[in-house]
């Protein structure tokens, strides 16, 4: 996995969402570098990582634990959002002894209905050739049905070539592997696992990603968790409200 660090201490390991890269919780890396070691990274199929045709939770937890070894650390935090924040769940159960605790940023240890099609169907039509330019490219995802904030943000995965655009991510494997990535089954002996560390789920007050129906699940494999709320935010709580966020997270892992 491509990573970037910065700051002296304890390592701290800052896991992003579909669709995004490490510069996403960039603004938590700065808050807390004073104290931490922290390591952004892409995740696989995004960013500067190598693509994969097959990517799951077991996979990308091994990636993490991976990269942990790389970089000579016996044990770690892990931050993440959304898909980034399954990925540190399933570091933890699945790699107990090497994750001291973990910050789950709206995201559930459950399994999703799809609520991206609309997205992917936007991607896939963007023609990407020399006539486009990134002013069509918004036009176009928004035309598609994308909220403008939301087409930015996809927009970032562009690159200019010599013959036009393409994708930093690996847009077909992401399409392939979805069902994978909105699904949770880690479990042994037909029973879920267990992380018995320190835990702080925070959602979004405006999100549907947490909900009440969630709470059993959580508790059931992170019962040392810590939850919540960060109201007035949405799905993209770490982006809407910074300070507060930041705080959070760093009063938790301090």
């Amino acid at each position: 996995m491509h990573y970037v660090t910065s700051g002296n201490g304890e390592p701290v390991i800052l896991i992003h969402g579909l669709f995004g890269n490490l510069d996403n919780l960039k603004s938590l890396g700065l808050s807390l570098e004073a104290d931490f070691q922290v390591i952004r990274v892409d995740v696989p199929n995004h960013g500067l990582s190598e693509h994969w045709n097959a990517m799951d939770y077991p996979t990308l937890a091994k990636a993490v634990i991976d990269l942990i070894d790389k970089l000579g650390f016996d044990c770690v935090k892990l931050v993440g959002h959304s898909m980034g924040g399954k990925i540190a769940m399933a570091a933890a159960l699945l790699y107990p002894q090497r994750i001291s605790s973990i910050v789950v940023a709206d995201i559930a240890p459950v399994s999703y209905q799809p609520r991206h099609q609309l997205v992917f169907a936007g991607l896939t039509s963007l023609p990407l050739n020399q006539n486009t330019t990134r002013k069509s490219a918004l036009t176009h995802l928004i035309d598609a049905g994308i909220d403008e904030g939301t087409a930015q943000f996809l927009l970032k995965n562009l690159q200019r070539t010599e013959s036009g655009f393409e994708w930093k991510m690996n847009l077909s494997g992401l399409i392939d592997c979805y069902d994978r990535i909105i699904d949770w089954q880690l479990t042994k002996d037909n029973r879920p696992l267990q992380y018995n560390k320190p835990c702080l789920f925070i959602r979004g007050g405006d999100s549907n990603y947490v909900t009440a129906e969630h709470r059993d699940a959580i508790i059931q494999q992170f019962p040392k968790v810590t939850a919540k709320t960060l109201n007035g935010t949405g799905h993209w709580l770490h982006a809407q409200k910074p300070e507060i966020f930041n705080r959070i997270v760093g009063e938790f892992l301090r």
